[in-house]
């Protein structure tokens, strides 16, 4: 456990490191619920094979944008040259290490795509036809191998210069880790609208936003705030990083949760009023099946639960330095982050009503088991923080005005 309150006093002591103990109980934990899941999900494959891939989309859809997001948060971390974030930088970094796995984990996607796209079979529909040049099985493989190797390589290259300089201390790994991140951002942004657009948008190839990419990444970038957020809150409820990551880091982190949640909600009500006032057949479809049968109720829940809610309680400065609800409220983003996922891709496979089932939720535990597995590998093999980093000290200090 770490109880030293100094960076001074932590070095000497040898600590930043996980417990032995505590790393085995927890990876025993991760490893019981991803044999549970995964048995369970190749069942739900062989017993009833369409509705396993709707529902591992939608599982793989969550994780991948939580991934993305961490990508952006750390990119701008080191261009920014921010301080305040360095305390908990490492979980983000550890959760951008762990997207090689996501190319991994779309197999079952690739392998079911005529079950998942129905683009896949060609269309006699002039809209639908005019775009097979580019919604076709082979490009769009050949797009995803893109995509990853891209965020494998940025995101990599930028894990391996932080944690090399946990050796080195040297400005030298921070300047290349900014060298890396300013291509990477850009990148990101361009290959992450493309693939909402691949990998959810053409679920309906009529439809098309162009805005629906930057609504995919920041509902991602929000959940990711919540993800280390819990992360970081977990591991001061059982005495880890108590005195490094403070009460003034979690007041930021719950601004940025109540700043995304804002953003988040200007980005779904400007592609909402764009497509009302344009009244185009092909976008207004969009809303047409979401506002059917019980999908009226899951919209509903998405403007209540994903903006009014966290708006109205993480307002208040009191709020974002209480633990509990701060906990709270990160546990409720990530459930709406859930709902705004299946809101976005089941309506084109159950356009009558929602209809949730048992696969939906063991498919997300098995995906969610698999990152969380790589995660806690990644996270003993380095320091559980930058302590290389020559603003480590600076963002130790670090307070709100």
């Amino acid at each position: 456990m770490i109880q030293a309150h100094t960076l001074t006093e932590e070095l000497k002591a040898g600590a930043y490191t996980l417990d032995e103990k505590l790393w085995t109980k927890g990876r025993n934990v991760i490893v019981f619920l991803l044999m549970v899941t995964w048995i369970a999900s190749l069942f739900g494959a062989f017993t009833d094979r369409v509705q396993f891939l709707h529902s591992y989309l939608n599982a793989y859809w969550y994780f991948i944008t939580i991934i993305v997001g961490a990508m952006f948060f750390v990119f701008v971390g080191f261009l920014t040259g921010s301080a305040w974030s360095i305390p908990f930088r490492r979980f983000m970094e550890t959760i951008v290490a762990c997207v090689p796995l996501g190319l991994l984990l779309f197999v079952p996607i690739a392998l079911g795509l005529g079950d998942i796209y129905e683009w896949v079979h060609g269309s006699t529909n002039p809209v639908v036809a005019g775009k097979l040049n580019y919604l076709n099985p082979q490009f769009f493989l050949i797009r995803v191998a893109v995509y990853f190797a891209i965020w494998s390589f940025f995101g990599l290259n930028v894990y391996r210069q932080s944690t090399k300089q946990d050796k080195t201390r040297a400005a030298a790994q921070m300047n290349a880790a900014s060298a890396f991140s300013a291509p990477g951002l850009l990148l990101t942004f361009l290959t992450v609208s493309l693939a909402s657009f691949d990998w959810v948008m053409s679920l309906d190839p009529r439809w098309y936003s162009t805005i629906f990419g930057i609504y995919c990444y920041v509902g991602g970038g929000l959940c990711f705030m919540a993800v280390v957020t819990l992360i970081s809150l977990g591991f001061r409820r059982i005495g880890v990083l108590k005195s490094t990551i403070t009460e003034e880091h979690y007041h930021d982190l719950g601004k940025w949760m109540f700043a995304l949640t804002i953003f988040w909600a200007y980005i779904a009500f400007s592609q909402y009023l764009l497509i009302w006032y344009a009244n185009l057949p092909e976008e207004t479809i969009f809303f047409r099946n979401r506002l059917q049968g019980s999908w009226r109720w899951w919209s509903a829940l998405l403007l209540v639960g994903h903006f009014i809610v966290p708006f109205l309680v993480l307002i208040g400065r009191a709020v974002k330095r209480n633990y509990g609800v701060l906990a709270g409220m990160a546990v409720w983003i990530m459930a709406m982050h859930f709902v705004d996922g299946y809101w976005l891709i089941m309506p084109n496979f159950s356009k009558g009503g929602a209809s949730l089932h048992w696969l939906d939720f063991i498919t997300w535990g098995a995906v969610g088991s698999a990152f969380a597995l790589l995660f806690w590998w990644r996270l003993k093999n380095h320091a559980i923080v930058p302590v290389g980093d020559l603003r480590f000290e600076e963002g130790l200090r670090f307070t709100n005005i």
